[in-house]
């Protein structure tokens, strides 16, 4: 009996030496403050900003020629009439067209860019948790609500966050980008 016990408490010792350590982190905070994140946010905002305001100045011409056709139509016969009015009509669909493309193209690139820093932050977490001895990382969100409770020492996110935009580099970002997509012209 003496035997069964000792064999009992080692394997319950050697079971031991074997838990998991396991952490959480919130994900909506780490991609709140990665510095990727926050520059992939700006220079997408700066070309949406860029691309509306090349927008927004093809419909001001546009207007400009509408009015303008508004002051001197009635001097237009009927068949110089009809035809100023059909091409301001394609004149309006294009810029309507070249509205839709570019929020589309935005909208791809926007993606592909949140793609790239999920994908970023997830192998940068499994880098962590392995040079950290973690079994497993658990991701929570005011969403998933994945983890909903955790001691607070089991939160690595801070930590994470720390790591993350220490190696983080503004310009290995920069020199990703050049791969830009094709732009939708609006002359």
């Amino acid at each position: 009996m003496k035997k069964l016990v000792t064999v009992i408490g080692l394997l319950m010792i050697m079971s031991s030496c074997n838990q998991s350590k396991i952490a959480y982190v919130n994900v909506e905070e780490v991609l709140k403050e990665y510095e990727g994140s926050k520059n992939a946010e700006n220079i997408m905002r700066e070309k949406s900003q860029s691309i509306s305001g090349d927008l927004d100045r093809l419909a001001q011409e546009f207007q400009l020629k509408v009015q303008a056709y508004q002051q001197t139509s009635s001097k237009l016969s009927t068949n110089d009439r009809a035809q100023k009015e059909q091409e301001l009509m394609q004149e309006q669909q294009m810029i309507q067209q070249r509205q839709q493309m570019a929020q589309q193209q935005i909208q791809q690139e926007g993606q592909k860019i949140i793609e790239e820093i999920d994908n970023e932050i997830k192998d940068f977490i499994e880098d962590y948790a392995v040079s950290n001895g973690y079994t497993y990382v658990l991701g929570t969100s005011s969403q998933t609500k994945s983890v909903l409770y955790g001691e607070e020492t089991l939160n690595i996110t801070d930590a994470v966050i720390d790591a993350l935009n220490v190696t983080y580099d503004p310009a290995e970002e920069e020199s990703k980008s050049p791969e830009k997509t094709e732009e939708v012209p609006v002359n």
